[in-house]
């Protein structure tokens, strides 16, 4: 049987989860939605006796489970030691984008009771799944992602049944006034180049236009900082990917995230996909004025 693999996908009510299930099955995973948790190992010892080769799967598992959810991490440990290649994701989201996302699609909560509000039923959700959170191997904070990069970020990150041990490397933009990425790895401030935001017949554009990129490029801090980032970089992803971690999030801030950060990015992301790197790229501000 080829390589296999388990993902558990868990995480906040609105948070991506089903978009991550159906991004799954899109890759090739056998999903199942809504597990009951006292059927994880049947599940998983059916597909090891299974005839037909089933080497990709993933579950989805969340607060519908209720009181059911506390058995998950003594069965996840289970697994691990009888030597399932297992891998929790954690979707987690920013409430106030939860509670907008909700009043778009004006479904109820799942963790709503009469009388209550919005507001309480995800602080309820959050209490119940926080030990889910701590043993995750993956958060992915959903926050800023548009569908079209949360499907992009997991193409790249689970697109192919290889080597589990690959590292996966994001490279992501950012502004500061909107806070640093929580999730971030490595994080990079680049607001000591100079601005486009201050010239006019720049500040219309972003960081992956020509003109921009033009711009940037006519200071030597410029390519300064790009060599020494890349000869960083260079040397310690195949450190990180001689330990065994997975994920690599490699983040360049600067004020608005929309100039500076973008461009920078653009061209990392380049040089590491030149390097058959498996490299996914979000914009996380871009857009926000």
């Amino acid at each position: 049987m080829s390589q296999q693999r388990l993902v558990v996908i868990t995480g906040l009510s609105g948070s991506g989860k089903s978009l991550a299930a159906n991004s799954f099955e899109d890759l090739g995973f056998f999903c199942v939605d809504n597990l009951p948790v006292s059927l994880i190992q049947p599940f998983w010892d059916l597909i090891q006796r299974s005839r037909e080769q089933i080497p990709l799967a993933a579950l989805v598992i969340d607060a519908r489970e209720r009181g059911f959810l506390e058995q998950v991490p003594e069965t996840l440990q289970a697994l691990y030691r009888a030597g399932a290649p297992v891998e929790m994701l954690f979707f987690d989201c920013a409430d106030e984008t939860l509670h907008r996302r909700f009043s778009e699609t004006r479904r109820p909560h799942p963790m709503s009771q009469p009388g209550s509000t919005l507001e309480q039923a995800i602080a309820a959700e959050r209490r119940a799944l926080a030990r889910l959170r701590e043993i995750a191997d993956r958060i992915i904070d959903t926050s800023a992602y548009t569908p079209h990069q949360l499907r992009s970020f997991l193409r790249s990150a689970y697109g192919t049944s290889g080597d589990t041990n690959v590292l996966n490397v994001q490279v992501e933009s950012f502004g500061f006034k909107y806070g640093v990425p929580a999730h971030a790895d490595l994080v990079f401030d680049v607001r000591f180049l100079p601005n486009p935001y201050f010239v006019d017949e720049l500040r219309g554009f972003d960081g992956r236009s020509p003109e921009v990129q033009r711009y940037l490029d006519g200071t030597p801090l410029t390519a300064e900082f790009l060599r020494r980032i890349i000869d960083l970089l260079d040397f310690l992803i195949p450190q990180y990917g001689a330990e065994g971690k997975t994920y690599l999030t490699v983040a360049l801030g600067c004020t608005g995230g929309k100039h500076r950060s973008v461009a920078l990015v653009e061209r990392l992301a380049t040089h590491l996909r030149g390097l058959d790197l498996r490299c996914a790229v979000s914009h996380r501000d871009l857009g926000k004025e």
